[in-house]
């Protein structure tokens, strides 16, 4: 019996490759949010991710936290950026939309009401990394029958573990991978080859890896054994620059810049 595909699976246009990048919502307000998203999508997003900014951000280093703080100083908040899906799609934005939130916000919202929210706004994806496979059973029901994706988190754990999350994974499993520092890095340590591998073989979906990619050549590294990749904080220092540029020059600059960068970053 064929499977009813997912609004997610229908917008997504390759499951190769996969460009998956992540910005943080109203950063540095809901605007420019709508033109740096046109920018990754031209330059080749698959999916966005589209964080909600959280004061107390317990897996984000300083960069995002940053951001974070200027888009909440902007007013933004889990409903205003699931409320800003509808005015992305307006602008051009056709790629899935994946809310990225903490537990905490969904939790004062309540579970009805944000689905509702999520499946009023047209959100495709639902991704709550400080929500353990254990305790997701009831938003993994919800947001089925709301035909939304619920993406999992997978790091290197048991083997057992990582089986349980990769069988039952929705859109794509987002693979924490630990390679120690970021930075420049032309290999990638065998253990976490062979974790990406032990993930591929239990997923029927496509695995993006992310760690802090902040390179060409760890984008190309990416490609020869994940399907995707991820890339938030250097997107996010990108916008902070750009934000600068736009400060001491203007507005089309600065986007001009950000194009520039993002360009060098994904495609060499």
């Amino acid at each position: 019996m064929m499977t009813q595909r997912t609004m997610f699976q229908g917008k997504l246009t390759r499951e190769k490759d996969l460009f998956i990048p992540f910005i943080v919502a109203g950063d540095p307000h809901p605007d420019k949010t709508v033109q740096y998203a046109l920018r990754l999508q031209e330059e080749g997003a698959d999916v966005l991710e589209l964080g909600v900014p959280y004061s107390d951000p317990l897996a984000d280093g300083p960069v995002i936290q940053k951001a974070a703080k200027r888009a909440l100083d902007a007013g933004m908040s889990l409903k205003k950026a699931v409320e800003m899906v509808p005015t992305l799609r307006k602008a051009g934005v056709s790629i899935p939309v994946v809310i990225f939130t903490y537990y905490n916000p969904v939790l004062q919202y309540g579970h009805d009401k944000f689905i509702e929210a999520l499946e009023q706004n047209g959100v495709e994806g639902l991704l709550i990394p400080d929500l353990p496979l254990e305790e997701s059973e009831d938003l993994n029901e919800r947001t089925k029958q709301k035909n939304i994706e619920l993406i999992s988190l997978v790091a290197p754990t048991s083997e057992a573990r990582i089986k349980r999350i990769a069988e039952q994974a929705r859109g794509f499993l987002y693979c924490v991978s630990s390679l120690g520092v970021t930075g420049e890095r032309k290999e990638i340590a065998p253990e976490t080859l062979a974790f990406i591998e032990k993930v591929k073989e239990y997923s029927s979906v496509p695995v993006a890896v992310g760690f802090g990619i902040s390179s060409y050549d760890q984008v190309e590294l990416m490609k020869k054994h994940a399907d995707g990749y991820i890339i938030g904080s250097k997107i996010v220092k990108m916008i902070e620059a750009s934000v600068e540029t736009e400060k001491n020059t203007d507005e089309k600059r600065g986007l001009e810049q950000f194009s520039e960068e993002l360009r060098k970053l994904v495609h060499g």
